[in-house]
């Protein structure tokens, strides 16, 4: 795992001097959904701090286990405990509405906000939480029933519909390209979101923070990246092949 870690690090490095940007300017979101609790905190140890469940229930397990685990790390004490770092986690599957409650207060970033209604749910779980909460609008460019997302020509009247809930900031856009081996597809994906997000940064209708673009998972991240791209979320890659590398029903991510 640390061998393949190095290496995603090393191809985002890559990517990035390809599109003429730093790699320190592309954040590596870690996909937990398939990795075992071994591979987290190994991961964890070698100082990532940016996790990503696509499932409420597993984002509530693992977070729990990495609090732990970290917490008898800084007791044992020792050098590596003093550079341990507090995770980021991230929420990158589709979010029903009952469950906001659940994950609203622990998450970094919601990824998978495509409603009004659910960004209504988020602002009162926030609000009763007096705690801020960042969120991206997923965009489905692609078109596929198959995936969550709400339609790229309906993204920025959201966000517009959006601007009165003081608790919710939006932050970028999330887009998952078709599971496919033609490039040029994939990155017209990619290429027609970072358009959107360019024209939706410019109106200025989500405010100067409106600077997240995650794009690109395990098979494509590289492309993302060069398509502008500076959240990617790599899981297989990371943790291994499982079987299950495709992004299933659209909601996870990876």
């Amino acid at each position: 795992m640390k061998e393949r870690y190095a290496a995603v690090k090393q191809r985002i490095a890559a990517a990035a001097k390809r599109a003429g940007r730093t790699p320190d300017s592309i954040v590596l979101v870690a996909v937990t959904k398939y990795a075992s609790i071994d591979q987290v905190r190994e991961l964890v140890e070698l100082g990532h701090v940016d996790l990503g469940e696509s499932q409420m229930q597993n984002l509530l397990q693992r977070a729990a286990q990495i609090d732990e685990f970290q917490a008898r790390m800084k007791q044992l004490g020792g050098k590596q405990a003093k550079s341990l770092k507090p995770v980021r986690w991230h929420m990158i599957g589709h979010l029903q509405r009952n469950k906001v409650r659940k994950v609203a207060g622990l998450v970094r970033l919601i990824h998978s906000v495509d409603s009004l209604r659910l960004a209504e749910e988020i602002q009162a779980c926030s609000t009763r939480l007096d705690q801020p909460v960042e969120v991206l609008i997923q965009v489905n460019v692609s078109g596929e029933k198959s995936k969550f997302g709400i339609a790229p020509a309906a993204a920025k009247h959201l966000i517009d519909q959006m601007d009165t809930m003081i608790n919710i900031r939006v932050r970028g856009l999330m887009c998952m390209a078709p599971l496919t081996d033609d490039a040029s597809t994939v990155r017209n994906v990619f290429d027609r979101t970072r358009e959107l997000f360019g024209d939706i940064a410019r109106s200025g209708a989500a405010g100067e923070r409106f600077d997240i673009l995650s794009m690109g998972m395990s098979q494509d991240f590289e492309t993302a990246i060069e398509c502008g791209a500076n959240m990617v979320r790599v899981g297989s890659a990371i943790f291994g092949a499982t079987g299950l590398e495709s992004d299933g029903d659209g909601s996870s991510g990876e």
